[in-house]
């Protein structure tokens, strides 16, 4: 999503949320939440000092930036969408695993020659990451180990900074890492001005959801409209003005192994903020853990949603990973079912296949190799996601999702 499009796009949701536009000049809101794992300090010159935290345990890295970086390798495509928005995209001339980045400028660049796939960091072409001589290489990190990547680059005196957006806990907190991108390029203004949107929507959102409206008094319709005096409610599972949590499955079996997030992670906050429960997450963490399927089989008997279903992107797929999900699916319908579950835009209207309704993916915008902007620009649009789930939770009709899909 490129940064004019968001800015439209998010000024109009702002003012349907609230009945007026917001003003995206000024400081920042305290709605804001500060990063765990970064911060940047303000120099006297104009500059900034970067300090990256490490997650486990507790060093830190600075660097100075003293004015705008103009050639910048990244190595994960959440950067990309970070860069984008703070319309600074054009100063990456490394990727790795090109195929999967989505951003249009940057797969032009990929293209044309004018950005280079340096490879992943388990085999990367050291060679090409010399020969485009980067201000700096933006990597991150999955342990308190240096990488054999890190330290080789550091013996090439290639400049690093470790970036942590990815071990963030809260979906605002991560989408803040937009000023340490708007820091590197000389473009605060505008990250501020993208972080003050996006934060004061979120807020408004989650509260909303909190605060037991309907999801139609929650967000905008399709023409940017509130309607402010509407007592409509989401299909079911409602009692009087309050919305009862989705109760939720997440995921399939990755490589045999089904991971669950912890009940302190991104993508359980993000739910639980728009009115689910993720079921078998592990209680006071924010690591994923493990669960059989005989235990997910379990979650599905009380779940009435099944989301984030890995690579699949029909039914049938679906259904071909384990021959128990056709018993899954039932249980889940089931559910669904008894609590009036009636699910949004894009379902199927067939009474007698609900599954549609009660199935979603997060790979709604997937480029042709299957990179997913879900990744990418989501990191950084957070009030984006949020409003996706809570249309899909709450079963409304007027707003069709960016992010998700259902599958059918």
């Amino acid at each position: 999503m490129r940064f004019y499009e968001y800015i439209f796009l998010a000024t109009a949701f702002a003012a349907s949320v609230c009945g007026c536009a917001r003003n995206v000049s000024g400081d920042l809101p305290q709605d804001v939440i500060e990063p765990q794992f970064m911060n940047i300090i303000p120099e006297a010159d104009g500059g900034y000092s970067l300090v990256s935290i490490s997650p486990f345990d507790g060093n830190r890295d600075t660097i100075s930036i003293s004015q705008p970086l103009g050639r910048l390798i990244v190595t994960s495509t959440s950067y990309i969408g970070f860069l984008d928005a703070v319309g600074a995209d054009s100063v990456i001339v490394g990727v790795s695993g090109g195929e999967y980045v989505c951003d249009s400028s940057v797969t032009a660049g990929l293209s044309n020659g004018t950005v280079v796939d340096i490879g992943y960091d388990a085999s990367p072409d050291y060679e090409k990451i010399m020969a485009l001589k980067p201000d700096l290489l933006l990597t991150y990190s999955v342990s308190p180990v240096k990488s054999q990547f890190f330290s080789k680059l550091e013996s090439l005196g290639i400049k690093t900074f470790i970036v942590n957006e990815h071990l963030e806990r809260h979906p605002l907190a991560r989408a803040a890492y937009i000023r340490l991108f708007g820091a590197l390029t000389g473009n605060m203004a505008a990250a501020d001005s993208v972080l003050k949107i996006v934060s004061e929507n979120y807020i408004s959102l989650r509260d909303s959801v909190q605060g037991g409206l309907g999801a139609n008094d929650a967000y905008a319709s399709d023409k940017g409209e509130l309607n402010a005096g509407d007592e409509k409610q989401g299909s079911g599972g409602t009692e009087g003005n309050t919305p009862k949590p989705r109760k939720i499955l997440v995921n399939i079996p990755y490589k045999d192994q089904w991971f669950v997030p912890g009940q302190e992670s991104y993508l359980t906050t993000l739910f639980k903020d728009a009115g689910g429960e993720i079921l078998g997450t592990k209680s006071g963490s924010s690591v994923s853990g493990q669960i059989s399927v005989e235990t997910a089989y379990s979650l599905s008997k009380e779940a009435d949603l099944w989301m984030n279903v890995g690579w699949c992107q029909t039914l049938e797929q679906l259904l071909s990973v384990n021959p128990l999900f056709e018993d899954f699916l039932r249980n889940i319908q089931r559910n669904a079912s008894a609590i009036g579950y009636s699910g949004t835009k894009g379902c199927a209207t067939n009474s007698s296949d609900t599954s549609a309704s009660v199935v979603w993916n997060d790979n709604n915008r997937l480029n042709p190799k299957g990179g997913n902007d879900f990744w990418e620009s989501g990191v950084v649009h957070p009030d984006l996601l949020l409003r996706d789930l809570i249309g899909i939770f709450r079963g409304e009709d007027n707003r069709t999702p960016i992010y998700y899909k259902s599958i059918k």
